[in-house]
Parts: structure tokens; C-alpha cells; sequence
């Protein structure tokens, strides 16, 4: 008797709690969620160099945060702290640290720690596309592909999720892609790449909450190609539903869902309606709908970065 009360018991608290952030999620759909402040959180973005990583840059010395600057290419990771500076950035600091090297990362991990201190925003954005077929990519592109996307990203954990589970303070966030959720043709390697990289946060994201370590935030970003010259000569058939995303705009929305604490953020939002299809939907009909919306030749006109660098 006992043991069935007490199971009807965990039932109700069960329900109780789901109906509570069930509403909670509905609530912060009309009312805008509060906003956390970033000033003085020391904030590293890999592949800060350009594209992207430059532009999250100036969102965050404009919001008062500490910036540490990584990138392969030390003339425009300078450049990037030049303008953050401009922007407002009273600390910043640029080290050129090639994330796909191990030792690399956890050297200038080391020196990052003793030079500024607890890192407690990690944005892993550094990534690179070879744009290539499956089997005319050559092996070592391939194997780099993989290297810069994902296992910079186990190298970067390793050297600083320690500190945060010591603080219980810190926030993870990836730059996976909407190729990371869904395959994409002429784009195996960097599917893999994302898929595994979207995987691995989501997973930590587990294994944190379940350790009850409540500190410790996560944000997974997915964004459709973005107009960083990463991805050049690509194109949508639909713009109005897939649109080759301004980085302005992409960068504000990640920036949002950083500070709003949001676990996932697909840019756009029609991403969201189509996983949601991929999840029931034959294989058949998903294939005349990725058709339809011209996904099979997205990469057609691919032309990339003239000059190979980490976004």
C-alpha cells in the first residue's frame, strides 16, 4: 500500500512540474525572458578572427564583457581586437591558438588562465568547409573538416569545463548549423562534422543537469548559411523561407539566446517546422519537400573563402 501511494505520489509531482515549465515555456512566448548580465564574465570566442566569431566579439565588448580573442590567423585576430576596442572593450586579449591542435589548446588554455583568469563564457564558433563531394574530398580536408568542428570542442571542454563545475558558474555555447541537423548534399564532411559537434554539446548538456550542477548553462546554435563569405557562392531557392542569413542579424539572435539562457536557437525559425516533419514524415515526402525547397543544389555554386581560415 505503501509503495503504491508513494508511486501516485511521484506521479502527481511529476505532472505538477511538467505543467509548470510547460507554462513557464508558454509565458515566455509572449513575455520577452529576462536577460542575464554579461559585464566583466570573461567571454572566449574561437575563430574570432572574421566572419562571425569578429562580429560576436563586438556584440560583447559592447555588453562590457572580457573578451579572449582565439584564431589561427594572428594578423586578423589583432584586427578583431583593434575594432573591439573601438567598440567599447576596456579588457581584451587575442591569442593565436590553432583549435584543432590539442596540445596547442590546452597550452594556451594554460596561459590564458594565469594571464586573465576563469574563463566563464566559451563560444566554440571556429570552423572551417572544404564544399567538397564526399568522395573528391582528399582525405586530409576531410580529417581537418572533423579536427576544427567538432574535436576543438573536446579539446576546449576539457581545458574549461573544470573551472566552471569548481565555480559552478559558466555557459557552453556551440555554433553547430542547420547542417548539423539535417543532412546536406555536397556536404558530408561538414554534416558529420556539426551533427557530432550538436551531439557532443547536447550531451554535456545532460551530463551536467543530471550531476545537478545548475550553474553550468548551455546554448546549441543552428543556423542556416550565413553570409560570412564561409559559405560564397551558395544559394536558396526559397529566400523567404530559407534565407541567406545576414550576420548582423544572426549574431544579435545568437547574443539573445545566450543571454536569455535558451538551450537551442535555429535561425530561422522555419528550421524548428522542419524537424518537426523530418520527425513523422515517410523519407519519400521529405525528399520531394527538400526538392521543392531547392535543397539538394544549395551548394551547386559554392565558391568559399578565397583564403583558408577559421570562421
Amino acid at each position: 500500500m505503501s509503495s503504491n501511494l508513494e508511486s501516485v505520489k511521484e506521479t502527481l509531482v511529476f505532472l505538477g512540474k511538467s505543467l509548470f515549465t510547460l507554462l513557464e515555456a508558454l509565458l515566455f512566448q509572449v513575455i520577452p525572458k529576462p536577460q542575464k548580465n554579461v559585464a566583466g564574465e570573461i567571454v572566449l570566442i574561437t575563430g574570432a578572427g572574421s566572419g562571425l566569431g569578429r562580429l560576436l566579439a563586438l556584440q560583447f565588448a559592447r555588453l562590457g564583457s572580457v573578451l579572449v580573442l582565439w584564431d589561427v590567423n594572428k594578423e586578423a585576430n589583432e584586427e578583431t581586437l583593434r575594432i573591439a576596442q573601438e567598440a567599447g572593450a576596456t579588457r581584451a586579449h587575442a591569442y593565436t591558438c590553432d583549435c584543432s591542435q590539442k596540445e596547442e589548446v590546452y597550452r594556451v588554455a594554460d596561459q590564458v588562465k594565469r594571464e586573465v583568469g576563469d574563463v566563464s563564457i566559451l563560444i566554440n564558433n571556429a570552423g572551417i568547409v572544404t564544399g567538397k563531394k564526399f568522395l573528391e574530398c582528399p582525405d586530409d580536408l576531410m580529417e581537418k573538416s572533423l579536427d576544427v568542428n567538432f574535436k576543438a570542442h573536446l579539446w576546449m571542454y576539457k581545458a574549461f569545463l573544470p573551472t566552471m563545475i569548481a565555480n559552478n558558474h559558466g555557459h557552453l555555447v556551440c555554433i553547430s548549423s542547420s547542417a548539423g541537423l539535417v543532412g546536406v548534399n555536397g556536404l558530408a564532411d561538414y554534416c558529420a562534422s556539426k551533427f557530432a559537434a550538436l551531439g557532443f554539446a547536447e550531451s554535456m548538456f545532460i551530463e551536467t543537469f543530471a550531476q545537478n550542477q545548475k550553474g553550468i548553462k548551455t546554448t546549441i546554435v543552428c543556423p542556416f548559411f550565413i553570409k560570412t563569405g564561409m559559405f560564397e557562392g551558395c544559394t536558396t531557392k526559397c529566400p523567404t523561407l530559407l534565407p541567406i542569413l545576414d550576420p548582423e542579424y544572426a549574431v544579435r539572435k545568437i547574443v539573445q539566446a545566450i543571454l536569455q539562457e535558451k538551450l537551442y536557437v535555429y535561425i530561422p525559425k522555419f528550421l524548428y517546422f522542419i524537424m518537426f516533419l523530418k520527425s513523422f514524415l515517410p523519407i519519400e515526402t521529405g525528399m520531394l519537400i527538400a526538392d521543392y525547397l531547392g535543397v539538394f543544389h544549395v551548394m551547386d555554386g559554392f565558391t568559399g573563402q578565397k583564403k583558408k581560415t577559421q570562421r
